[in-house]
């Protein structure tokens, strides 16, 4: 049986090093890369030719947008319109990679916790950026809420530290595991398939009830970490303190 685990191997393409750091182009950059350009080129064509009375192209670009803008307005209230742009690009992003990462010879760059860690780092800055934009020196607060007594200081503000630091790490574990224990399925039943022959059918149908499942999977994750998010944002620009 051949290693469920070696479709998850980093292989460089365009190998690059400067001065000791490795900062080759690999397989996980080059599907980085493809999400990226296919999203630009869907959202495009879709919307070249917009009308009243909208195309089916039109109409699942707008589903999706009002989809995003529904999570949005659910999570961050009537201030989140200025954040539908980035919550809608998080969201197009992690769900394309997902799902293409189900396709042959592709790589699911959303099941390394490199990738996704980068990813949700960065979101954590913006949080921290957005958080301190809106409120001010207020942000501190978050380490130290009002009506806490002060000689619980040295308590609270590590644990409130921590707790921010972890967001990150949830999102990032959550994602990458999901992702990764549903292809290391997909692998193994498929092995199954060429090893048993004649009765290899049996492993086929569950193969195939394993894809239907896993492109739910892929879509269900890609919203939860969009909805998760959105809730950690909402955090750090709320004006309650």
């Amino acid at each position: 049986m051949e290693n469920p685990l070696e479709q998850f191997a980093i292989k460089k393409i365009i190998p690059w090093d400067i001065n000791g750091y490795d900062i080759s182009f690999t397989n996980s950059s080059l599907c980085m890369v493809i999400t990226v350009l296919f999203i630009i080129t869907f959202m495009s064509l879709c919307l070249r030719k917009r009308a009243i009375v909208p195309n089916m192209g039109q109409a699942i670009s707008e589903a999706v947008y009002d989809f995003v803008q529904g999570i949005v307005g659910e999570n961050l209230g009537k201030d989140g319109s200025k954040y539908v742009s980035l919550i809608f690009t998080l969201f197009t992003f992690i769900a394309c990679g997902n799902l293409l990462g189900l396709f042959p010879y592709s790589f699911t760059f959303t099941s390394h916790i490199a990738a996704v860690g980068a990813l949700s780092l960065l979101f954590l800055i913006l949080n921290i950026i957005f958080g301190i934009k809106r409120r001010g020196w207020g942000y501190l607060h978050t380490f130290f809420p009002h009506g806490v007594p002060v000689i619980m200081a040295p308590l609270i503000t590590p644990i409130e530290i921590l707790s921010l630091l972890s967001k990150p790490f949830s999102l990032t574990i959550r994602l990458a595991v999901n992702m990764s224990v549903g292809h290391i399925m997909l692998k193994v039943f498929g092995t199954f398939i060429v090893m048993l022959q004649f009765f290899g059918f049996i492993p086929l149908i569950a193969d195939m009830c394993i894809i239907m499942f896993e492109l739910f999977i892929t879509l269900l994750q890609a919203y939860i970490y969009t909805v998760l998010s959105c809730v950690y944002l909402s955090q750090s620009i709320s004006d309650e303190e």
